[in-house]
């Protein structure tokens, strides 16, 4: 788009191809929301397919140049647009208490780090939706037992369903990116406050797949277990064979000292 350009610095690829943009923003269904936050609009090829449902739609980008062309193609009617970055938005002070969905062609660079304040906030996001790098989409929706489910993995699947659903080849995107991109959505499951001190779950998580080699009896020492708690059959696993359920059954198991399982 004329005088906005890719910066390579904030992970911009924007998407050109209208008939994918639209399948992306068809993906909303507002039956739980009527407000959309597009994260990283950019020239807005998502965006028109978005303003044109019934939605309240917000967007939130960093670049001025990308700014400057949405303000000059959408009035403040279609659109609440806030200069700024995302991972730095307070997103109670936005919508207040009142749930929102969240879309968009992430910038890769943080992909990841979007996933995880939209996990932090997932009281209020009932449904996310987006463009990822292939490999990120790939990790988020991984079962057990391989070597790409990770924290990601499992963190978004305590809390949503996750469906990997279309390869996007390089080619439909100003510029090219060097990878396949793929777009998933995620919604949030009908019971998603979990039966265990969350904190120590992900604090639990993050330390099993720091040291995703070991088993969790070598990973988890910094967390200086009794002795006879870390004997169970479950500290003879690496985490990648470890379901959600069972890191909540272990955390459990952990916080409250249980050493009969």
């Amino acid at each position: 788009m004329k005088g906005v350009r890719p910066k390579k610095k904030l992970g911009q690829h924007f998407l050109t191809d209208l008939s994918i943009a639209k399948k992306i923003a068809d993906l909303l269904q507002f039956d739980q929301y009527q407000q959309v936050l597009e994260i990283g609009p950019g020239t807005g090829v998502l965006t028109q397919f978005l303003v044109s449902k019934k939605a309240d739609v917000h967007l939130i980008e960093i670049d001025e140049e990308s700014i400057q062309f949405l303000q000059n193609n959408y009035t403040s009617d279609q659109l609440n647009l806030i200069q700024g970055d995302f991972l730095k938005l307070d997103l109670p002070t936005l919508f207040g208490s009142s749930p929102f969905a969240v879309i968009g062609n992430f910038p890769y660079n943080i992909s990841s780090q979007i996933v995880f304040k939209a996990l932090e906030n997932k009281s209020q996001i009932p449904f996310f939706a987006g463009m990822f790098q292939k490999e990120v989409a790939e990790r988020i929706c991984e079962p057990p037992g391989s070597k790409k489910y990770g924290i990601l993995s499992v963190l978004s699947q305590l809390y949503y369903h996750t469906e990997y659903l279309f390869t996007v080849p390089p080619g439909v995107f100003n510029p090219p990116p060097k990878v396949d991109s793929a777009v998933l959505q995620m919604t949030r499951k009908e019971h998603f406050n979990l039966d265990c001190n969350e904190a120590l779950l992900k604090k639990i998580v993050k330390l099993s797949f720091q040291q995703r080699r070991k088993t969790l009896r070598n990973s988890l020492k910094t967390l200086n277990l009794p002795d006879n708690l870390r004997e169970g059959s479950i500290f003879d696993l690496r985490p990648e064979k470890l379901s959600g359920d069972d890191f909540i059954q272990l955390t459990k198991r952990i916080d409250y000292g249980d050493i009969s399982n």
